[in-house]
């Protein structure tokens, strides 16, 4: 049973009052302190309102995310790649969720006041055999992620780490397999440089990060889940072929 605090991460007031407060202490490091840059805002244009699965790398435990929720503030306002000044945190969008480790949103302040703005907790999951497995548990977070895309957007990491290059769960092949959700990929830079990993905290100023969405991918939801991970990992620019290009 789901704690009081766990379900009001699910009422669109409380998560738009936390996405202000939120918003209020990020902009500054964002686009003031760093320089934020965004491409492909056009993609999220025509997008329904529910079942799209924005899959990206990962550079911070938070910082992404709250770019993330930035733009799609930015972008119901009718702005294109830019924030540009922040009035859009006075009636945000709030059809998003985030999916993300249980353990790490219970260790801080920080993360307790993520969890409210939409997060998604899961235990650590892994897939054998193209069924979804976790050990000695049910599958109630894997139900919980796809009953939020029924009415939402919903933002995952296939590496579930902030390591480059970490090889792509299966998870989230199944997720988009068993949705047939609209995947929308994301590739973002330079957000490990400006900010500390766990937190908010500045560790460079005048840092140049990028947000690029890229259009919908064109998936066969029949594949199995190895080719769709392999379609996953390239999209967002950590399959083995960019690995190499880094290293060159």
């Amino acid at each position: 049973m789901p704690s009081f605090f766990e379900r009001l991460r699910y009422v669109k007031l409380v998560r738009k009052f936390v996405y202000v407060i939120i918003g209020m202490l990020s902009y500054p490091g964002l686009a003031i302190i760093n320089k934020l840059k965004i491409n492909g805002t056009e993609h999220l244009k025509d997008l329904p309102r529910k079942n799209v699965l924005f899959v990206s790398n990962h550079q911070t435990y938070f910082m992404d995310v709250i770019a993330f929720l930035h733009i799609f503030c930015a972008v119901k306002w009718r702005k294109k790649n830019k924030l540009g000044v922040p009035y859009y945190l006075l009636n945000p969008f709030s059809s998003v969720y985030f999916v993300s480790a249980e353990d790490t949103m219970k260790k801080t302040f920080m993360s307790r006041l993520m969890a409210m703005a939409g997060a998604l907790t899961v235990k650590r999951t892994w897939v054998e055999e193209d069924k979804a497995v976790r050990k000695g548990l049910n599958l109630s977070d894997t139900k919980k992620i796809l009953q939020a895309l029924e009415r939402n957007w919903v933002i995952t990491f296939p590496q579930g780490t902030t390591t480059p290059f970490a090889a792509g769960r299966k998870g989230t092949a199944f997720l988009v397999r068993q949705s047939k959700a609209i995947v929308v990929p994301i590739v973002i830079t330079g957000f490990n440089k400006a900010f500390h990993k766990k937190s908010l905290k500045l560790m460079q100023k005048g840092t140049v990060m990028t947000v690029t969405f890229k259009p919908p991918m064109e998936i066969n939801y029949s594949d199995d889940l190895n080719t769709i991970l392999t379609q996953l990992m390239d999209a967002i620019e950590q399959s083995e072929q960019y690995k190499e290009k880094e290293a060159s």
